[in-house]
């Protein structure tokens, strides 16, 4: 299956944000991909929303989810995307999963927030539960992830033991003192100790790194982007590759502790 991650620089224009995903699904539909991964932010970037980000979220959310669905539709492929998901007060920060007929088939509220390097998220958006989302997507199952949520080993661990080995990354990953080093050695860390293809998207928003990529199961850059604004890659996964480096790296059946059953 060819799998492909997008990237680009959403504005605070959701009609620009949809046209920039209609044209990178459109480009990637013709390569012959199936899954197209997107940015966190891909609806709008907050710091360019004008006024409330919460009153956004209500005025636009139910256009930006149809809207993903018919783009998911007219390109038969499985579209992962985030947006500003209204709230009880404060949005949440929602990965959604449009099928190729249209359909959403999963969302995913942000767990860990963004409350770090003097930045704090949480006062913009509120958490989610943190119930780990997996999809099934053709012979593979994709397990979702939201930017800082990279940082936790053991949320990825839970998408693995939920069934997941493919990981979705969407981020607006902040530039700054070793942020890029960061960004790469996390992807590749969740890939090798989850024996899983890591397909991460990001933003090129100011103030973001862009830096998509895309791991395979033994850790290994199949693909990247820099920092452009725009641009897209199309890489081929085979369970046949997963197989063979769980086969040959068995980390997954050799652990040995594991979170107790309550």
């Amino acid at each position: 299956m060819k799998v492909a991650v997008g990237q680009f620089a959403p504005s605070g224009d959701l009609a620009d944000n949809l046209a920039t995903i209609e044209r990178l699904a459109a480009q990637c539909a013709r390569e012959g991909a199936e899954v197209l991964v997107l940015p966190e932010e891909s609806m709008a970037t907050s710091d360019c929303v004008e006024g409330s980000l919460a009153e956004f979220a209500v005025q636009y959310w139910p256009e930006f989810v149809i809207a993903v669905c018919e783009c998911a539709k007219r390109h038969a492929l499985t579209l992962i995307t985030v947006g500003y998901e209204p709230g009880e007060g404060l949005p949440y920060n929602t990965v959604i999963a449009a099928s190729p007929a249209g359909q959403v088939v999963a969302q995913y509220r942000k767990t860990h927030l963004y409350d770090a390097f003097a930045y704090r998220e949480s006062d913009y958006v509120q958490r989610g539960t943190g119930t780990p989302v997996v999809i099934d997507v053709g012979e593979f199952r994709v397990g979702l992830i939201n930017c800082y949520d990279l940082r936790f080993p053991e949320f990825t661990r839970a998408l693995v033991d939920a069934g997941a080995n493919v990981i979705s990354v969407s981020a607006a990953w902040v530039s700054g003192a070793m942020k890029e080093e960061h960004w790469e050695v996390l992807l590749q860390a969740r890939a090798i100790e989850s024996t899983a293809w890591v397909l991460a998207a990001g933003s090129s928003a100011s103030g973001c790194i862009g830096q998509s990529m895309i791991f395979d199961p033994m850790g290994v850059k199949a693909a990247g982007l820099g920092a452009q604004p725009e641009g897209f890659l199309v890489v081929p996964i085979t369970m046949e590759r997963l197989d063979e480096v769980r086969a040959i790296l068995p980390v997954l059946a050799n652990r040995v502790l594991r979170h107790a059953q309550g």
